[in-house]
């Protein structure tokens, strides 16, 4: 990356700097990869923060088919982490995973996970059995068009709802993606159902089908989705990474809010020594020097980013932190001299966030109160006064959280450790109506790092970190950039 004119005096955030358009070869979007290159199996560069309120199995299982990875969170009790890893590993790579609900199911509860949008649909049958397996095709009673949800009454049984026979196609007869949208446009349908053997495998729907020829999943050596965890640094460390590993994670994220510390490192040199065969990731940390001593300690990429997180307080709480486009600079120098990577952790409001993240040198970019507001994210939807969905979020060092964290302590141990929390314990979150799933963010976050990259003539992470032309700007310049909100 290089700056135009003389280095900044300043730290800097995203906002104040932009990117300048480079002499280009590059004559299309899809001719970019965007794969980290970091030792995971991501093929594109998006991470899913390790928050109770975004990372959950379904959207791990989403983001990951798309090709990012999901970080479930190291608040969940450990027997639930196993299931939740053992769960995505389950889901189909080439299919959705199906939202399967009983026909006794009303429609209130249905739009408690499902909002009435077009491109979505539920399965009404028999629900999964508590191993996972598939309900058999005799036991689906048909498909039914989330938008169905949106004039039927709240009382209505899904099962009264379903008409006509089940939309359906065999895996084993489909080649490939391309066919699999043709056939859904053949039928003159949205979305069908994806049988193999006599059961129920996952869903298809033409944005999913077409999204299947555009991304590359992010799978194990085995071919399953891919996931990662995050443990904390108390406890029996090793027993945590040990258990994670035997339920096939693909990353470890050792995580605490200050990453610098004895603890982290003491915890880094136990996962490391364990030699589990999988990444090792580690923060969070802002500087040059907590890099190479937790490199040193045994981690292979760094989580980046202090207090610039949407449900994060820090910095107005202790004044800890550091404005996150410099720190990633910084920090992703100093990886790349001892082979290491940075995640930069917190911050994006934009795609234009993302592209100036890995244009600093980051290898990925974790994001999360921008997943909270979506369909796979955890939680129920819930409806404000004027209708609109939202989803509730909060901060991981909030009082909600500790409460969570610690709700196994006396009472009077939680109530110490409430006592001085910080962050946000509760905020809505909405969904965007054009943009209800994860896998629409996703769409548009790559789809404006895509074209930064063509703007620099880069057509890998590598080389768009090498590119990179970045420019300071006045508060000023920064608004010129935005669309005008209201007409002439």
């Amino acid at each position: 990356m290089e700056f135009i004119g003389e280095p900044p005096t300043v730290d800097l955030t995203y906002s104040d700097v932009f990117l300048a358009p480079r002499r280009s070869g590059i004559t299309s979007r899809l001719q970019v990869d965007l794969a980290p290159g970091d030792g995971t199996p991501a093929t594109i560069p998006l991470v899913s923060s390790n928050m109770n309120s975004v990372t959950g199995p379904r959207l791990a299982a989403a983001l990951a088919r798309r090709g990012g990875l999901g970080v479930l969170p190291q608040d969940t009790p450990l027997q639930m982490l196993d299931e939740a890893i053992r769960w995505v590993k389950r889901q189909p790579v080439h299919w959705e995973t199906p939202l399967v609900l009983s026909p006794q199911t009303s429609v209130e509860g249905a739009r408690r996970l499902l909002p009435a949008i077009a491109g979505h649909g539920i399965v009404v049958g028999r629900e999964p059995e508590p191993d996972g397996t598939m309900p058999h095709v005799s036991d689906i009673r048909g498909v039914l068009p989330a938008t169905r949800l949106a004039t039927a009454l709240p009382d209505a049984e899904l099962g009264d709802l379903v008409r006509g026979p089940v939309p359906s196609i065999d895996a084993d007869d489909v080649t490939d993606a391309r066919h699999a949208f043709d056939l859904l446009v053949e039928a003159d349908v949205d979305m069908m159902t994806v049988v193999s053997k006599g059961r129920l495998v996952g869903t298809a729907t033409r944005r999913g089908t077409l999204r299947s020829t555009l991304y590359r999943p992010a799978v194990d050596a085995s071919g399953r989705l891919a996931v990662a965890a995050a443990i904390g640094i108390n406890g029996d460390v090793a027993a945590k990474a040990r258990a994670l590993a035997a339920a096939g994670v693909d990353v470890l994220v050792v995580d605490t809010a200050h990453g610098h510390q004895e603890s982290m490192l003491d915890a880094l040199r136990i996962v490391a020594g364990l030699d589990l065969g999988v990444p090792i990731v580690a923060g969070n940390i802002v500087t040059a020097e907590g890099v190479r001593d937790l490199v040193e300690a045994g981690a292979n990429i760094l989580k980046v980013g202090v207090g610039p997180g949407a449900m994060c307080t820090t910095r107005m709480m202790t004044a800890v932190g550091r404005p996150q486009f410099s720190t990633v600079l910084e920090t992703a120098a100093a990886a790349r001299e001892l082979g290491a990577h940075v995640w930069a952790d917190g911050g994006v409001r934009y795609p234009r966030d993302v592209a100036l993240a890995l244009a600093a040198g980051a290898a990925s970019v974790m994001i999360g109160s921008w997943f909270a507001g979506t369909v796979e994210a955890p939680g129920r939807l819930e409806t404000d006064e004027n209708g609109r969905l939202f989803k509730e979020s909060w901060g991981m060092a909030s009082a909600k959280a500790v409460q969570e964290r610690f709700g196994r302590l006396d009472p009077y141990e939680r109530a110490r450790k409430e006592l001085f929390a910080e962050g946000i314990s509760s905020s809505r979150i909405y969904l965007d109506p054009e943009r209800a799933g994860v896998e629409d963010l996703v769409d548009m976050i790559t789809s404006g790092v895509r074209s930064s990259f063509t703007y620099a003539g880069a057509a890998s992470v590598p080389e768009f970190h090498e590119r990179a032309h970045v420019g300071l700007q006045s508060t000023a310049g920064y608004e010129e950039g935005k669309a005008l909100p209201v007409s002439w």
